[in-house]
């Protein structure tokens, strides 16, 4: 597995990471929890040691899941967990209603990684990332409370998730940010425009979540496929993005056909054409993907040595241009965050 390093950091990971969002129960469609914690272990056997969580999945239970997953063989791999939500105080509200709001002020930071600590049953987490921006809360406070944690050694590095250049400009005024974690594919082409670039420039790693669109293009969606009420892709919406209403799912079905038939030339799946692109900017440091057994382990493995010709993306383009199906690359890039909410916001 080709390994990369997180901007001017040591810490270093497998280029595909484990994305643990399922693992929270509660939020992505049915899945069998007994194989996909065993797909933890596996994936540690193939070479992947990144795995990636946050308090917010399930609440709780991906942490809990991973743990199990993990096992004696924790400290092998590299743990990214996130905190930053603020919680319903009735314990069993779960999924999307148990987010209220946002903060990462420097007592609720420090108080939920401990949390986290617990849960994972670690000493220490390799990366704590603040999920998503607390417009309120001063970057100096977030940023203090995360060197507080590391120089406690609870942490080793911190970053972020979701936020623009700006956000990051502030953070990096009071700190030093080995990540920043945003949403990118095919699809989504949003942070091309300003985010990857800097995180080039500055150093700064970039994870890359949604690298298969949130199933759009794991190459198993149909226009017969339907998500159950609390999945949150049931809303239409993925990050801002109309991608699941409709007209724009049926329409980025057909450009996942063709995609196919492309990836299929090269013996190839739809889903490592999907990954070999997102890994192909060289910003990036590592693209996350959920993987509930090993069938999808190993087909997302094999994306890692697979690298795209001139001629490959040009051909993707044009698939795109001519199905009329947006990527967005030219859109503004994220400043206003409150109209980019997470759907766990709703």
């Amino acid at each position: 597995m080709e390994q990369r390093t997180f901007g001017n950091t040591d810490l270093t990971c497998s280029a595909l990471g484990f994305g643990t969002w399922e693992l929270g129960t509660t939020q992505y469609g049915d899945i069998d929890v007994e194989e996909a914690v065993r797909a933890v272990h596996m994936a540690i056997d193939h070479g992947v040691t990144l795995f990636d969580t946050a308090e917010v999945y399930g609440p709780y239970t991906s942490e809990e899941l991973l743990a199990r997953g993990l096992g004696a063989r924790r400290k092998d791999v590299v743990v990214v967990s996130k905190v930053g939500f603020v919680y319903h105080d009735d314990p069993t509200v779960r999924g999307n209603d148990a987010v209220v709001g946002r903060d990462a002020s420097a007592k609720h930071v420090i108080q939920r990684a401990e949390g986290c600590l617990k849960r994972l049953d670690t000493d220490y987490i390799d990366l704590m990332l603040i999920h998503w921006p607390d417009l309120v809360t001063p970057h100096d406070e977030t940023m203090g409370a995360l060197e507080t944690l590391k120089a406690a050694g609870k942490i080793r590095h911190y970053g972020v998730s979701n936020y623009d250049v700006p956000m990051m400009r502030a953070c990096q005024e009071h700190g030093n940010l080995a990540a920043n974690q945003v949403g990118y594919n095919l699809f989504d082409r949003r942070m091309e425009a300003a985010v990857l670039p800097y995180c080039l420039e500055q150093g700064v790693g970039f994870m890359s979540y949604g690298s298969l669109a949130f199933g759009l293009l794991t190459g198993a969606m149909s226009p017969e496929t339907e998500f159950v009420d609390w999945d949150w892709r049931s809303g239409g919406y993925a990050f801002g993005l109309p991608l699941f209403l409709r007209e724009n799912f049926l329409k980025a079905l057909r450009v996942v056909e063709r995609l196919k038939s492309l990836a299929e030339g090269y013996d190839k799946s739809v889903a490592q054409l999907a990954l070999a692109w997102v890994l192909s900017h060289p910003a990036v440091t590592v693209a996350l993907v959920g993987m509930r057994n090993e069938r999808e382990l190993e087909e997302n493995i094999a994306a890692v040595d697979w690298r795209l010709t001139a001629a490959d993306r040009e051909e993707i383009d044009r698939i795109f241009a001519e199905e009329d199906v947006p990527t967005y690359a030219t859109a503004p890039q994220r400043t206003d965050v409150e109209n980019l909410r997470v759907d766990l916001d709703d």
